[in-house]
């Protein structure tokens, strides 16, 4: 008896993947550039605030500008993705 995902294979790109496989292929960039996001802003945040304990700062503005620095390194790569899967689809 076929399994399942038999009946969903499609000719194509895509070519013996079922829907879900598809869907995660087509969601792939977008996962990266969201998880990019969200990485560099913990990295950047990160260091800011190692950088606060190692010079014993009372107020942790190195934190701040860190994680404002890794919100528009972010922001900068996850719209520079985005926009440039829209001209490849094109």
């Amino acid at each position: 008896m076929p399994d399942p995902d038999d009946r969903q294979r499609r000719d194509g790109d895509d070519e013996g993947m079922s829907d879900l496989a598809r869907g995660y292929h087509k969601a792939a960039p977008y996962l990266n550039a969201s998880t990019q996001l969200v990485v560099s802003v913990m990295a950047f945040t990160g260091l800011g605030y190692l950088g606060d304990r190692h010079f014993g700062h009372q107020v942790m503005w190195m934190l701040m500008v860190g994680a404002v620095i890794g919100m528009v390194v972010g922001f900068v790569g996850f719209f520079r993705a985005v926009l440039g899967l829209g001209k490849k689809n094109s």
